[in-house]
């Protein structure tokens, strides 16, 4: 069975119930020829209080459906930003039942207060960052990040209760302008030397990987390109300030 799969066989955990789980209480089962067991497992030991992998990847997908359709046009370049995204990090067979999902979940009525509020309620604030962070990636997929694409982002983000701080920083990875670097560390460009090396640890420490660990070794790794743009944007403001 394909990875993606036994991430369901493994559980979804929280995500199994509420809005989350009735979005894809009916898909699960058309989703795996011949998986009576991984059904059963997943009816039997599914639910707990814990983010799974499943669970995360489940609230990946829906939200990133909801921000496809922000725009009214579902584009091939935003499909491939996804399934790119799941070939890295999960492999080709799980990379293509996530696209497989995904379709499914364009043609339905996605609740995101609800979903969002699930999220909130459940999953840890370093989870739902990296959420954010992706969902910035579907946006700018095709080279632009549509107004209301940006719009609903920001109410997402804001609905899981991020910080506009968060908000704005994570932006600043993919929409550039002339203060990006001091908007990743969520400072301004007045800050003084030391106060930048403080906004360095203290970003440095939110956006490390090993935040994510509870999520598996996957995402772990998907999580490193925040604390790379943490990273760059400390060094280029070190450059242009002669820090050293």
């Amino acid at each position: 069975m394909a990875k993606f799969g036994k991430w369901l066989g493994g559980g979804l955990g929280w995500a199994v119930g509420g809005p989350i789980g009735a979005i894809f209480g009916f898909m699960i089962g058309s989703m795996f020829d011949g998986s009576s067991e991984l059904m059963k497992t997943t009816t039997r030991t599914g639910y707990s209080g814990q983010t799974t992998t499943g669970g995360y990847v489940m609230s990946l997908l829906v939200l990133t459906a909801s921000v496809m359709k922000a725009d009214s046009k579902v584009l091939k370049s935003e499909l491939d930003y996804v399934k790119k995204f799941m070939v890295h990090n999960f492999g080709e067979a799980s990379a293509t039942e996530a696209v497989r999902l995904l379709r499914d979940l364009l043609d339905q009525n996605i609740p995101v207060d609800e979903v969002c509020r699930q999220i909130k309620q459940n999953m840890n604030y370093s989870a739902r960052l990296q959420l954010l962070h992706f969902l910035f990636g579907i946006a700018i997929a095709d080279g632009l990040v549509d107004a209301n694409e940006r719009g609903l982002i920001e109410y997402i983000s804001r609905g899981m209760g991020l910080t506009d701080k968060d908000f704005e920083s994570i932006q600043a990875m993919f929409v550039p302008n002339t203060d990006t670097d001091y908007k990743i560390l969520e400072i301004e460009p007045v800050a003084t030397d030391e106060e930048v090396k403080k906004a360095y640890r203290r970003m440095a420490m939110k956006f490390h990987p090993d935040k994510v660990s509870h999520l598996g070794e996957d995402f772990q790794k998907a999580a490193n390109g925040k604390f790379q743009s943490v990273n760059k944007a400390y060094e280029n403001i070190k450059k242009e300030r002669g820090i050293v």
